[in-house]
């Protein structure tokens, strides 16, 4: 009886222990997901707090399985933000600084920050604009007045800002959000680091043909250039996918340095030859830009915010104070529409020519070749094409935008005098015709 007993008792141990392995073997095998999981969080509701001012962080979470199971926590003594999974699992911390947030230790050493003054840019005080009936009818559409409540909060747009020959002509702001409510615009980085490139081209910094660009590459990785990068043809590996184990996920939740991670993959192609969208192209320039002017954390503040009087902007870097280019910038609508403004009046400001006279022009022209965008030119999209036809024959031809995730846009139009600005949250909508703002980008065009 007391063998048959400790039989029992041996197998319930075995399997005891069989299940505590699967667990921690299902639990090491998921981590990196939960780290993206808890770090996403982390970071978000750290930013949203010391950046935006904002205490509604759930309201900023895509949908995903596992925001049921997060746990975070604001600390406004520490001024730390920490998600875990059910308050045990995956922790990952993110910590505020005047220079914004960082996720998995504080950034300690990022030097004295340019002050930027409000009053170089002329929208920063503008009076809001009077009514225009036709132009309030496309913003109220851009907002989904005509959708049913459910559907008006899919489409979740927060602000819009209309500039027109230089005025602001139109605004709206979702409840909750003004004119001094900071907004993300990931990849919308993407194309405000193709105007610091240019700032620093037109000092001689760098150049667009300049290669052998990180000390590491001395292989086949040295012919890669400064356009390379900006047109995301640099030919490394790279999977911009948000799921387990993807080098984008990887770099952005759990690399300190994402410029050296991301310069760390391997060629898949010839530089040049293939464009793949790589948001870690983005963050190598910039570390290539630290490398060239000595200044990490402060440049986009010194070169691009001050002239600009971009006061709200906030450009998060990094633990190594290297700003994260490819998606942590954050503004106020009104200081979008100034980076707008800029890219229209072609780098003029305040009768200052900025950037070389044929930026722009470079920078929106897409070029031939294989790749897997559609309209990408040199960090901007744009709606002609090499050969000529259109990517949206709504817009002018000559249309181009800034595009990042959940649905943000700024979008130029030289012909009309026309920046458009769209900020929202829209993780569930996945094309600019859903999100209704090219609809509102020709029907303001047309009225110019």
């Amino acid at each position: 009886m007391r063998s048959r007993r400790r039989i029992v008792l041996r197998v319930l141990a075995g399997v005891v222990v069989l299940l505590l392995v699967a667990l921690v073997g299902g639990y090491l095998y998921a981590k990196p997901l939960l780290l993206t999981g808890t770090g996403y969080a982390a970071h978000s509701a750290c930013a949203l707090e010391g950046i935006a001012h904002r205490s509604d962080v759930a309201t900023d979470l895509p949908p995903n399985p596992l925001v049921p199971y997060l746990r975070t926590s604001w600390s406004s003594d520490t001024r730390e933000a920490r998600t875990t999974i059910l308050g045990v699992l995956a922790g990952q911390t993110a910590y505020y600084s005047e220079a914004g947030c960082t996720l998995g230790s504080p950034l300690t050493a990022y030097g004295p920050l340019t002050q930027v003054r409000a009053a170089a840019n002329p929208f920063s005080a503008a009076q809001a604009p009077g009514p225009d009936p036709a132009l309030d009818r496309a913003i109220a559409h851009a907002f989904g007045d005509d959708l049913a409540p459910a559907d008006r909060a899919t489409l979740g747009t927060r602000a819009i800002v209309v500039v027109r020959d230089g005025q602001l002509v139109a605004e709206r702001y979702a409840p909750g959000f003004t004119t001094t409510t900071p907004q993300l615009g990931w990849s919308m980085g993407k194309s405000v680091t193709n105007l610091l490139v240019g700032l620093l081209v037109a000092q001689g910094k760098v150049a667009v043909t300049d290669d052998h660009l990180r000390p590491e590459w001395t292989d086949a990785r040295a012919q890669i250039t400064v356009d390379d990068l900006m047109r995301m043809t640099s030919g490394l590996a790279w999977n911009e996918d948000y799921d387990l184990g993807t080098a984008i996920t990887q770099m952005l939740y759990l690399e300190p340095d994402m410029g050296r991670y991301a310069a760390g993959q391997p060629l898949a192609h010839d530089p040049g030859s293939y464009q793949q969208y790589s948001s870690g192209s983005t963050n190598i320039l910039c570390s290539v830009l630290r490398s060239r002017t000595g200044v990490g954390a402060d440049l986009p503040r010194r070169e691009l915010f001050a002239p600009l009087g971009l006061s709200s902007a906030v450009w998060e870097p990094d633990t190594s104070g290297t700003p994260v280019c490819s998606s942590y910038l954050w503004a106020t609508p009104r200081d979008w529409a100034a980076i707008g403004q800029f890219a229209l009046q072609g780098g003029q400001w305040d009768g200052r020519q900025l950037l070389p006279a044929d930026w722009m022009t470079h920078s929106t022209t897409v070029l031939p070749g294989q790749g897997e965008e559609t309209g990408y030119a040199a960090g901007w999209w744009a709606n002609r094409l090499a050969d000529g036809t259109l990517v949206d024959a709504s817009l002018p031809a000559d249309a181009y935008w800034a595009s990042g995730h959940d649905g943000q846009r700024v979008v130029v139009v030289p012909s009309a005098k026309l920046v458009v600005v769209r900020l929202g949250f829209s993780p569930t909508i996945k094309t600019p015709q859903a999100l209704r703002v090219f609809s509102l980008v020709a029907d303001a065009a047309a009225r110019s």
